[in-house]
């Protein structure tokens, strides 16, 4: 169910409005819009009686979402959510793009400040590495832990970049939502409802990526598991699907961005790195994604990826991340979009 307020409702008609709906054993979920405030309910388990909210002061009407996700439909808010960081002009969604960029994994300190410094001077506004790498084998480079998100917390003192990586459990999601700006949730864990959950009640936003075999409904669902705990600071990733194909490590799904876009408020931005796992693909999948309308890119680039511990064959050389930004400019500016300068603070973030 679905309470949908009065364009000049007050602050305290909202607060009523919730109040009376976890009275009934609810919980409410307020979504402030550009022209409305409405009011998402969950923990129901069949149709809501309606009519003494709807006789309550500032309510315009109630309706019924048919929909499984409830929270993250246009239905609920019909405005693009806009994820804003405190004291910083960055953003990831709306006019502006969001460019992610770095290392599949933090390696060193030495390793992650050289990209770090040449990613920050091309532009991007966000820093990825991975302090806990899920990998497919038990003997690959699992990462540093927590001496790689003390390095990322220093990058982005040093370069001013954000910083985004994942969490892959209980425990190291509460470090990263120490150190980090965004916490990311991977693929093999988008269905992981539990840690959905415990993002779900973390104070910084979540970037989830689609699952390797995800429909798009499972896909918004997923993000519904976060939303549905309180934590509406959400941001989609496509990152490939598995099929037959095999001349890419991935198919790049780039439909889903358009197919989100009409059903739900959330920004989506796209990995080409993992959607391909190809180098040579990465750039112009990168140039396909903004063209068809993504809200950013989350690109691997390392200083010296022949000897990187992960992901090096999908990983851009400094020169060529160059080079993809002066391009992905170009096609953002006939999109009416642009790339905005790197950030300059730090963590916690709002959602208009």
């Amino acid at each position: 169910m679905l309470v949908v307020m009065q364009a000049q409702a007050t602050e305290d008609q909202v607060r009523a409005v919730c109040q009376k709906i976890e009275s009934l054993g609810y919980r409410a979920h307020s979504m402030p819009g550009a022209q409305r405030t409405a009011i998402g309910i969950t923990g129901n388990k069949g149709e809501v009686e309606a009519g003494t909210l709807e006789e309550m002061p500032g309510v315009q009407e109630v309706i019924r979402v048919s929909k499984p996700y409830k929270l993250v439909s246009r239905d609920t808010k019909p405005d693009n959510t806009v994820i804003k960081f405190p004291n910083s002009l960055v953003t990831i969604g709306g006019k502006d793009l969001a460019i992610v960029a770095g290392p599949c994994g933090i390696e060193s300190r030495d390793q992650a400040f050289a990209t770090a410094e040449r990613v920050a001077r091309t532009g991007a506004q966000f820093f990825r590495g991975g302090a806990y790498k899920p990998r497919t084998s038990p003997y690959s480079f699992q990462g540093l832990g927590e001496e790689g998100l003390k390095i990322m917390a220093e990058i982005r003192d040093r370069f001013g970049l954000l910083i985004i990586t994942e969490a892959v459990d209980y425990e190291s999601l509460d470090l990263v939502d120490q150190y980090a700006d965004v916490i990311q949730i991977g693929a093999r864990n988008m269905q992981n409802f539990s840690l959905l959950k415990r993002a779900g009640r973390a104070r910084k936003p979540v970037l989830l990526k689609r699952g390797i075999a995800a429909t798009l409904e499972e896909f918004l669902m997923a993000a519904e598991y976060i939303m549905s705990e309180g934590n509406y600071n959400i941001v989609l990733c496509e990152r490939g699907v598995r099929t037959f194909a095999d001349h890419t490590r991935n198919t790049l799904d780039l439909s889903i961005v358009p197919a989100v876009q009409r059903l739900s408020h959330l920004p989506i931005i796209v990995d080409p790195s993992h959607g391909t796992g190809k180098r040579n693909k990465v750039t112009p999948l990168s140039r396909a994604a903004i063209a068809v309308g993504a809200d950013g890119l989350i690109v691997e680039v390392h200083h010296d990826p022949d000897r990187a511990l992960s992901d090096g064959m999908q990983s851009l050389y400094p020169d060529q991340f160059d080079a993809l930004m002066e391009q992905v400019r170009q096609i953002a500016a006939v999109l009416g979009r642009s790339i905005p300068a790197s950030a300059h603070t730090h963590a916690g973030a709002t959602v208009s």
